[in-house]
Order: C-alpha cells, then structure tokens, then sequence
C-alpha cells in the first residue's frame, strides 16, 4: 500500500544512475496522491551536484560532460543552494516526462512552462527518484515552444550514458506532450499560475540519508 507524503512535508527528488545519487535536490510537497505529486523546489533549498555541474550546464568544453562525469567512480558531489527560480515539478506516474512551471522568485514574475524529459519516477526512503535524460521543451506563457538540449541529448546517447529504452521511452511520449501543449491542458492551462508557498515555507535542507540509494 503506497502512503503518501503530506503538503509542507520536505524530502527529496533525487537522480540515480547506475545504481548511484547523480543528483539530489530538498523540496517541499505540494500535493501527493495517486495520480499526480506537485513539488515546490524553492531558492535556498540545499541540493546536492556533481563537481562539473558547474560547467556542463553551461556548455563549458573544459572539463568531462555530464555523462562522462557520471560514469566516473567515485562521483564526487558537491553541496549548493538552489538559486533565482521558483520551481513547480508535476509528477504524474509512468511517464517519461514531467512539466515544470518556473518563477523569478524575488518578483513572482511567472518565467514559463517547462517538458523535462526523465525516467518514470519512483518512491524511495527519502523522496522521489528519477533521472533527467537532457531533452527539454521550453514553452513562453503564450504557449510557442522551442526544443532545449537536443546536442546534450544525443550526446548522451552516443556516450552511451542515455539506454536505447530511454530513447523509445521519451518517442512514444512526445506525441502526448505535444497533444497537451496544443490544447493548453493541465497544468499548462493557467490554473496555477496565481498559487504562491505558504509564507512559513522555509528553503528546505536534504534529508538524513539522501545519499543512500
């Protein structure tokens, strides 16, 4: 029997590759049920990277990529806070995707919709568990999209870090995504852009355990 996290409880969203903590983010639930987990990753909240995240995320050739660096043994993290935006992440079970709506947090300025490609997601002891697979559509609050991270996504593969079920994972669900960015459905729709965190909603710290897998 699946129990569900309680609103304002804080755990941790975490990606795992080859049996190892890739990445590791604390945040707080939104909403947990069985169709739908809504979590709040906030400015402040501790998270936890590998030593070349710094780089790769901005395309800087000088070190190893993302997924050379994730091949190495032993993978080295590095403890930072989140900075700048609000995120909103939807979980929805067995998808290869989730959507993402993002704030500038000092402002409340709505930024825009966000497709992050990823494995299925799983409970574990500390949180959620899954695995960002590159690929990304950004989509302004007028809804015009633009692919985001396509040259990571197929260097991924080719460094043979993303598997080809991955690959057929995320084809068979574009279809759908696209199908929900055309008719603007939910949680594209609007319907959330008004919420704001309840204001004793502190900027959450990771979790005792959040390293083990």
């Amino acid at each position: 029997m699946t129990t569900y996290r309680s609103p304002g409880e804080t755990c941790v969203m975490r990606g795992i590759f080859r049996n190892k903590v890739w990445l590791a983010q604390s945040v707080i639930v939104v909403k947990d049920g069985p169709a739908e987990t809504v979590l709040l990753l906030m400015p402040g909240a501790q998270c936890a990277y590998p030593a070349g995240y710094a780089h790769w995320r901005v395309h800087d050739q000088s070190g190893p990529t993302r997924w050379q660096e994730a091949f190495s043994d032993p993978l080295i993290l590095k403890e930072l806070p989140w900075e700048t935006n609000r995120i909103l992440i939807f979980l929805e079970p067995e998808k290869y995707y989730s959507f993402f709506l993002f704030w500038n947090h000092a402002t409340n300025e709505f930024v825009f919709y966000y497709v992050n490609f990823q494995l299925p997601f799983r409970r574990s002891h500390c949180g959620f568990d899954t695995l960002d697979l590159d690929l990304d559509i950004v989509i302004q609050p007028d809804h015009q999209w633009k692919w985001k991270d396509v040259d990571e996504y197929h260097a991924g593969i080719q460094e043979g870090g993303i598997k080809e079920e991955w690959v057929s994972g995320i084809e068979a669900s574009q279809s759908e995504v696209f199908d929900r960015i055309a008719h603007h459905a939910y949680p594209l729709d609007g319907s959330w852009l008004s919420w704001r965190p309840d204001s004793a909603w502190m900027p959450p710290l990771l979790p005792a355990n959040w390293d083990v897998p």
